[in-house]
């Protein structure tokens, strides 16, 4: 597994992992390098709104649809930190654009512009992140915790959430309700 690159992947859990962080979660990765990898996992809303997080960072917004919007847990890391997932159609002061389809930004202006229907057309915002040190994600992966397969941004952005665990399997064509939640070796 060495010189993979799983940037612009979703990691799909495999139905054995139990860990409560990831148990049936899609985590897109954002970076993945020498170092390490990142990621936000986009199928876990939280019991929070958008309006809470305007609230909190004094964001004036009067539309009850943008202020309804759910809030993610993007991972187990840094949970007092925003991570925005959006169309790159505009660059924002912290923009890191991955894909044609997907970029992401971690400063608030981007949630300014949310609140005054400025934003981008597209954006799942998350609380946290997913985090693996260098060589954890591949022994992960060698380990059957993950599948994983280039992410498409209608996956992210158009499907509902307790669609995407098997939206993304489908993508490799696996049906992940014939799976076993236990794997063994022969």
């Amino acid at each position: 597994m060495d010189n993979i690159n799983l940037t612009n992947h979703f990691l799909i859990a495999m139905p054995q992992l139990d860990d409560p962080n990831f148990y049936h979660s899609v985590t897109y990765i954002c970076q993945h390098d020498e170092q390490g990898a990142m990621g936000v996992v986009i199928n876990r809303p939280l019991d929070v709104e958008l309006g809470e997080v305007f609230d909190q960072l004094d964001i004036k917004s009067e539309d009850p649809a943008v202020n309804g919007r759910a809030i993610y847990f993007g991972g187990p890391v840094q949970q007092e930190r925003g991570f925005v997932l959006h169309s790159p159609e505009r660059i924002w002061t912290a923009t890191m654009v991955i894909s044609d389809e997907v970029a992401i930004t971690t400063s608030s202006d981007i949630l300014s512009d949310i609140a005054h229907h400025n934003g981008p057309h597209k954006h799942l915002i998350a609380i946290g992140y997913a985090g693996w040190e260098a060589g954890q994600l591949e022994q992960e992966i060698a380990d059957n915790a993950w599948l994983s397969c280039p992410a498409t941004g209608n996956i992210i952005f158009d499907l509902a959430n307790d669609q995407r665990w098997q939206a993304a399997a489908s993508l490799l064509g696996i049906d992940l309700q014939f799976l076993s939640d236990h794997v063994g070796h022969a």
